[in-house]
């Protein structure tokens, strides 16, 4: 039998608990428990005004900033929104029922003005780093490096030739940004290469077409994962140019090791990382095992014989041809002594003229020049080395186990939903990314350590 629909009078008096609402496995419950902000008031104390109206908390701006990037609510209107409603939200930004969700407005005034002064986002997503190695999840020994492009907030369609600069009339936070960095390794100064195109909206975003589909303004987020649990121990964002991504490597192992002691002894990378002057710094000057193919153009397509074919002696600095004549850097002696390194950072190893024309190999080794020539990098110790680690198991392992890093790169853009930016400038483009990899370990630290069982009467 079907029922009535019945209108009682409502209770006068409701007793409600937000704590009993909120499901015990929800996500933000096992966030909850290792998000630490009780240094974020002391962090940024010095940045307010002692005198005025009370502001709002910052430690609410950045939970509701968490439960943004958390959950992929890339807008901070519907995040506002989204706080309001849901009770989960609520309670884990200390809410309750009657809080008041702050306008959308607060977020920009205060990251535009004292977040950024005080690197408040960076101070956070190095304390979620450090709860990450507390609880284990670091091993320190293996590191993984990529990078990944993230389409900026820049329209294609408006845009002007890289060669003519920016219109003069031109002005905006984003500009003025773009030219604080064009000497930073990061940005401007990677590489002296003008860009085919330039977004008067976002200067520092860079005209791409790496994915082989049509070109866009991306920036580049590169990341450092530890490889035990893929926990990403430093991000950076550059401009989306290789020169950039390999020079922002460097920058994460160096800040790693002087923010965290992290010291790690083997580096998993590809073939873009693979360089000659990269691989040296790897080996030479912070003591890493590279396991990185090595970027190698030295072989030749038309038949004659590459530079393998030719035998280094270490002791005389020679080489020798397949038909035992020696290739020597110099043929004579010099009144002044040449410098050792060359300015190119290539040696050049000469054969004899006379010794090429008599050789009846000739067509086969240097059909169009006088005399053979092999170049030798200053940096072909190191590269020896990643190629004889190449050949090892661990290398092996090391390839497989930066597959981490790709399935990273995926959860942040489909997952996360950053597969476009929001905020644009090189300030925009960091804050977005060191809050996006916050999210991504606090994720990672819910799902990996499990909650504390409850005591027993």
């Amino acid at each position: 039998m079907m029922g009535d629909r019945r209108v009682d009078q409502g209770a006068l008096f409701y007793e409600f608990s937000l704590e009993r609402h909120v499901p015990t496995d929800h996500m933000l419950r096992a966030i909850d428990r290792f998000v630490d902000l009780d240094g974020v008031r002391a962090h940024v104390a010095p940045f307010y005004s002692p005198i005025g109206r009370p502001s709002i908390d910052p430690e609410l701006l950045i939970r509701m900033l968490i439960v943004g990037y958390c959950f992929g609510i890339r807008s901070e209107r519907r995040l506002c929104e989204e706080v309001h409603l849901n009770l989960a939200y609520r309670w884990f930004c200390r809410l309750g029922l009657d809080g008041d969700v702050p306008d959308h407005s607060t977020f920009s005034k205060n990251r535009h003005g004292r977040f950024r002064e005080c690197d408040l986002l960076r101070h956070l997503f190095e304390t979620v780093v450090d709860r990450c190695m507390s609880e284990g999840l670091v091993g320190g020994e293996g590191f993984a490096a990529d990078a990944s492009l993230i389409k900026a907030e820049a329209n294609r369609q408006r845009c002007v030739p890289g060669a003519d600069g920016l219109p003069p009339e031109a002005a905006s936070r984003a500009i003025d940004e773009y030219l604080a960095v064009l000497d930073d390794a990061a940005f401007g100064g990677a590489t002296p290469v003008v860009p085919q195109f330039i977004s008067p909206a976002d200067p520092a975003a860079r005209w791409t077409g790496a994915d082989k589909g049509p070109a866009y303004f991306a920036y580049a987020t590169n990341c450092l994962i530890d490889l035990d649990h893929a926990v990403i121990v430093d991000v950076e964002a550059t401009t989306a140019v290789r020169q950039a991504e390999v020079g922002a490597v460097r920058t994460m192992i160096e800040r790693v090791r002087e923010r965290h002691d992290l010291r790690p002894a083997r580096l998993a990378a590809d073939t873009a990382y693979g360089s000659a002057e990269m691989l040296d710094w790897l080996v030479n000057k912070q003591q890493i095992a590279p396991h990185i193919p090595v970027i190698d153009k030295s072989g030749r397509d038309d038949g004659t014989f590459a530079r393998s074919d030719f035998t280094y002696d270490p002791a005389a600095d020679t080489y020798r041809c397949p038909t035992g004549k020696t290739l020597k850097r110099n043929r004579r002696a010099f009144r002044t002594p040449r410098p050792n390194a060359p300015p190119d950072d290539t040696h050049r190893y000469r054969a004899s003229k006379a010794d090429c024309d008599a050789c009846a190999l000739k067509s086969r080794c240097s059909p169009n020049t006088p005399a053979r020539k092999v170049t030798r990098s200053i940096y072909k110790a190191a590269r020896d080395l990643a190629r004889e680690i190449a050949k090892t198991d661990a290398y092996v392992t090391s390839r497989r186990e930066r597959k981490k890093m790709e399935m990273l790169f995926a959860h942040l853009k489909r997952i996360l939903k950053l597969d476009r930016l929001r905020l644009r400038g090189p300030q925009g483009a960091r804050d977005e990314f060191h809050l996006a990899a916050t999210a991504q370990n606090l994720r990672k630290l819910a799902k990996l350590i499990p909650p504390p069982c409850p005591a027993t009467a």
